[in-house]
Formats: C-alpha cells, sequence, structure tokens
C-alpha cells in the first residue's frame, strides 16, 4: 500500500473542521496533530475571522518594512549601469563607488539585479542525475509541444513515453490541440499497451485549467476515471518531464532528415514509421545503447471501457452536477466546476457551508449566506477520522528522499497516489 501524502495546509484544514464539531476535546486534538494549544488557537480563530477554510494556510512572514532596504535611487543606478554595460555586479560595484560615490556590497548588488530579473541564466550543462520508473507502466510521459506548418494547416505531434524503458506508446498527428482529437488518441493507446499507473504531463490546457485549483479538464477527468494517478511538473521545469522533451527534439531531427510531410493526411504515416523505427532500430545511449522495446512489456491493467462509479461513503449526500457544473442548493445555482459536468459529486454540510467535493479531492466551498463561492483544493479525509500525521517535513538526508527533479513533480491527488 503507497504512503499516504499530506501537506501542513491540508492537516490545518482537517483540524479546524474536526475542531469546529466540537465532539472532541481541544487539548486531545492538538496532541493528535503534534501541534500546541495556542498554535490550534490560532489556527481556530483565523477561519473565525474570515469564516472560510483558506484563510488557515500559511501567512507570509514578510515584514510590513525594510527600513534597512537600499534606497530606490541608489537601485535605480545598479539597473541603469546593469542594462548600460551587462557587467556583473563586482565590475558594477567598482562604477557606482566611482560614478555616483555609492556604497555597496557586491552581494546588494547581486539581490538588485535578481530582483529585476537582469542574471543571465547559466548555460545548461550534463544533467546531475536522472529519476527512472522501476518498471515498465509505473510512469508515463505525455507532452504535445512539436508543431509543423504544412500546407494545408498544423499538425500537432502528441508524443506519450514510458518512462522506465523510453518506449514510445503514442505519437499522434492531431489537426488542432483540441480534446475532441487527443482524447480518441489516448484511448487508442490505452487499448494497445493497457493503462498506466501514473501520467506525468506539464500545465497544457488539455490537461490543466487554470479556472479551478485542481486543474481539471474534461479529459483529466477521463483519465482519473481510469484510475490513472496525474502528476505535473512545476511551471517553467521542463527538465521535470526531460524524457518526453528529448523525445521532442528526436521527432523534430527525424522529421528534418526523412522530409516533413507535405499535407496533413500524410502525418499519421510518417509518425507510425518513426516510431517504429525509434522503438525497435535506433539505440538509445540511455538505455546503454539497447531499444526500447527490449526494455517494454505491455500493462496488465486494462482500458475500461465504462469505468465503474466512484462509490462515496454511505450517508453520503451525492449530487449530480448540471450541464455547466452547477450545483443547485439552497434556492440557488452555485458554480462548482465547468469539468466535472454531469458528474456526481459529495455535498458536505460544515459550519453553515456545502463542502462539495468529487472523489477523494474537496473542490468547491459554497456559502450560502455569504453568498459566495471559492475553489478548495483539500484531500476529503478532512472528515474522516485517521491516524494522526505528524506535521514535520521529511528528513533531507533521507534514504528514500526524492531526487532534486522529482521534487518538481505536482501530485494532483494527494491521497490516491505515491509521493513520486
Amino acid at each position: 500500500m503507497p504512503w499516504r501524502t499530506t501537506s501542513l495546509r491540508d492537516e490545518r484544514i482537517q483540524f479546524v473542521i474536526r475542531a469546529q464539531g466540537k465532539r472532541e476535546a481541544l487539548a486531545q486534538l492538538c496532541r493528535e496533530f503534534g501541534i500546541s494549544r495556542p498554535t490550534g488557537y490560532l489556527w481556530l480563530r483565523r477561519y473565525e475571522k474570515t469564516r472560510t477554510l483558506t484563510a488557515v494556510r500559511e501567512q507570509s512572514r514578510r515584514p510590513h518594512g525594510s527600513p534597512r532596504r537600499t534606497a530606490a535611487d541608489a537601485e535605480q543606478q545598479v539597473v541603469a549601469l546593469r542594462q548600460q554595460t551587462g557587467w556583473g555586479a563586482k565590475k558594477l560595484r567598482i562604477l557606482l563607488r566611482e560614478q555616483a560615490a555609492v556604497q555597496l556590497p557586491v552581494r546588494t548588488i547581486h539581490r538588485i539585479l535578481a530582483r529585476h530579473n537582469l542574471i543571465a541564466s547559466p548555460e545548461p550543462g550534463a544533467a546531475p542525475g536522472r529519476f527512472e520508473r522501476s518498471e515498465p507502466n509505473q510512469l508515463w510521459q505525455m507532452d504535445s509541444k512539436a508543431k509543423y506548418t504544412l500546407a494545408d494547416g498544423e499538425c500537432h505531434a502528441l508524443a506519450i513515453v514510458d518512462d522506465h524503458s523510453r518506449y514510445l506508446v503514442g505519437l499522434h498527428a492531431l489537426s488542432a490541440l483540441v480534446i475532441a482529437q487527443a482524447h480518441p488518441s489516448l484511448v487508442e493507446t490505452f487499448r494497445c499497451y493497457g493503462l498506466p499507473q501514473a501520467m506525468l504531463m506539464d500545465h497544457g490546457s488539455l490537461w490543466w485549467s487554470t479556472t479551478n485549483g485542481w486543474g481539471l479538464t474534461s479529459l483529466s477527468i477521463r483519465l482519473i476515471e481510469q484510475d490513472i494517478t496525474l502528476l505535473y511538473g512545476r511551471v517553467a521545469h521542463p527538465q521535470t518531464q526531460g524524457k518526453v522533451e528529448r523525445l521532442n527534439g528526436t521527432v523534430r531531427s527525424e522529421l528534418r532528415y526523412h522530409g516533413v510531410p507535405r499535407y496533413l493526411r500524410e502525418c499519421p504515416a510518417a509518425l507510425a514509421k518513426m516510431r517504429e523505427t525509434y522503438n525497435h532500430q535506433r539505440p538509445h545511449e540511455a538505455l546503454g545503447m539497447q531499444r526500447p522495446a527490449q526494455r517494454y512489456r505491455p500493462s496488465t491493467r486494462a482500458y475500461q471501457e465504462q469505468p465503474r462509479a466512484w462509490e462515496y461513503p454511505l450517508g453520503s449526500e451525492v449530487r449530480r452536477l448540471d450541464a455547466g457544473g452547477m450545483l443547485s442548493a439552497a434556492g440557488q445555482r452555485w458554480f462548482v466546476c465547468e469539468a466535472l459536468a454531469g458528474q456526481r459529486v459529495c455535498v458536505e454540510r460544515f459550519d453553515e457551508k456545502l463542502l462539495v467535493s468529487y472523489r477523494d479531492m474537496y473542490i468547491r466551498e459554497i456559502d450560502p449566506i455569504g453568498e459566495k463561492t471559492q475553489a478548495l483544493v483539500a484531500p476529503r479525509a478532512a472528515f474522516a477520522k485517521s491516524a494522526p500525521v505528524a506535521l514535520r517535513a521529511p528528513s533531507a538526508d533521507s534514504a528514500n528522499a526524492p531526487s532534486k527533479t522529482e521534487r518538481n513533480v505536482h501530485v494532483a491527488l494527494p491521497l490516491l497516489c505515491e509521493s513520486p
């Protein structure tokens, strides 16, 4: 059974929900969560002040003022000299002293340059280390960045690669990056190779939406229904999906060498031929010059044509959202999530509010009295009385500590998956 992952914010929400129920002694509850009673009262005061669970998150410790901060005119002089010369902090320190009689430490000048995004990124070097799953189909990486302009439109290459074997399980030609085209391509791949345990993606619009806290789209919902754990790399960290990013470069190189198809109808055959060569003929340096097909085997998890409905706890109030992802309650229609249109959700009552959850995810907090609704990102275990989890970060030198690259992975379903 995988370790249950949780965060400090999730633990605070669980604590406030249980404390508001007033069915348990506060002292005992604080001991269970590993916190002092003053800390427990602090979290409760934050909730009582705003009447929303989002208020119990970590507060900024940044001071309101900074009397020792560099004067604005001196900071402007640093920026101007940098833009004029392109030099670093050590040389700028000399210019500031000679031209403006300004004495600033090198470290301070460097921080000013960083604050204004004036420090050039270092040239990439060799990767310090790789992370790789131990078996095929534990993780697939997916991306859709490669785009080719053709005589009759565009071709977007949807690439899906197995993390362990680098086997290219899918390389599909899409005329547009829309779910109506991407989903049938994924189904075709699943029917051929089975289901992976998890899929790692970036924040592309096909599988990540900015309109809800979980990033749910209708495509990601269909993946979740197949019991696939969704993982997302951090923004501006393409190295997290390094294998599929490198694959995109290989696809571009191969197509340039053999010739990019002129028409969209020619793309599926060209990509299929390239996939066959990549998997069965082309030696892969990261695999000790083996071919990906030598390390890959299809998954034993079959694609579910009709996924089994999620079973909520007995006695739960289960409702179905309408075609707009809205919930009817308290004589009004409340927005929940457009990606969950027509889906069954669980509605729980808490402090005269409605907490709406999908599967093991709280997704929306509705306040009928205040007539407002807001996104809520927390596990449903907040209502389940489970074993306490210490509010301490794991030791950095732990034998199971994730690599630097793996720490850039954001887990979409905290209670349903293993920490990457």
